[in-house]
């Protein structure tokens, strides 16, 4: 058995790149166009884009395709969208295709067996954080929520495991105290497109190094439910300012008002000094401009910056405020 301290070689391939890319959400179609350059430029193959089926979106809940199969459209690729790996008719689409690398940012599903053991090269992730940390379905938004000063991007080979194959290239993003999900996750596929392209390099040239994952250090960045946006103000106001920054622009953290209205959360900032109430209570409001809503915590008080009142669009607290829809002494639950 390989230590975790040992590194090997990757042999380059024998044959030109004929890849398979599988993906789903903006941050994978900045890998997507990424391989289309590469492609253009060494002579490889996409032979064909594999991503998740089209969703209703919106207020007419209108059928709407993946950005994945937008871009893979618009650069002439057959696009395939299984409702699962593991049926006999992808994986005979897959033999067809015959790629000999398969890579993956962002599918959404689990790869088999038979899928991980058809590309002779083998299939190469862009996973969305400095491995082993934050293996899972919401590396960025985990690194954001736990107050992480830096993240970053790994390829890796994959296994059978949740993000637990040989890492391969690594590189690090910061996390700035104003970030929030959305300018991280700009940020981490620019530079994961552009880590792919370098991966891909290093395979061709033959200089590329495999480094089995330590498992010291190891954690899961599991997606986040309905329960993890909750906004329990018994927790201290930097903690819950980190909750909503790495839960906007969507899927956006939320408390109640105190007529049971779901009240979702933008963008908020820590007070300077103690808020002097309960937690949950309102202690002062900020009427002009933008305006703010300070509210008592556990420790600390939060200034709301930003909210989506239910059944309303985005707006800031001063129009909220100004509204009448809040008032001193309300607590939000």
């Amino acid at each position: 058995m390989m230590k975790n301290d040992v590194r090997y070689p990757v042999p380059a391939p024998r044959e030109p790149l004929r890849m398979v890319f599988m993906g789903t959400p903006d941050f994978a179609a900045a890998s997507l166009a990424a391989l289309g350059k590469y492609a253009e430029r060494t002579g490889a193959k996409i032979v064909g884009v594999f991503t998740r089926e089209d969703k209703p979106a919106g207020r007419g809940h209108k059928l709407t395709p993946p950005p994945v199969k937008v871009l893979a459209e618009k650069m002439g690729v057959p696009v395939f969208q299984p409702k699962t790996l593991r049926a006999p008719e992808p994986l005979e689409i897959l033999r067809t295709l015959a790629p000999n690398l398969i890579v993956v940012a962002a599918y959404g599903r689990i790869l088999p067996p038979e899928v991980l053991e058809l590309p002779v090269c083998g299939c190469i992730n862009v996973h969305g954080s400095l491995l082993p940390e934050y293996r899972g379905a919401a590396p960025m938004q985990r690194a954001v929520i736990d107050g992480k000063k830096v993240t970053g991007i790994t390829t890796m080979y994959m296994n059978d495991g949740i993000d637990t194959g040989d890492m391969l290239l690594v590189r690090e993003v910061p996390i700035g105290d104003e970030d929030d999900f959305g300018t991280v996750h700009d940020r981490m596929a620019e530079v994961g497109a552009e880590l792919l392209t370098e991966t891909l390099d290093a395979l061709t040239a033959g200089t590329l190094v495999r480094t089995p994952q330590p498992e010291e250090g190891a954690t899961y960045a599991a997606k986040l439910g309905k329960e993890d946006l909750r906004i329990d103000f018994s927790r201290p106001a930097a903690e819950l300012h980190d909750l909503i920054r790495g839960c906007s622009p969507a899927p956006l953290a939320w408390t109640h008002t105190p007529d049971g209205k779901l009240l979702k959360v933008v963008a908020s900032h820590v007070a300077d000094g103690s808020a002097g109430g309960e937690a949950g209570c309102v202690t002062a409001l900020d009427a002009h401009g933008d305006g703010g809503i300070t509210v008592a915590c556990g420790e600390g008080a939060l200034v709301l910056t930003r909210i989506v009142p239910e059944g309303k669009g985005k707006m800031s607290a001063g129009e909220f405020i100004r509204g009448r829809k809040v008032s001193l002494g309300d607590r939000l639950n």
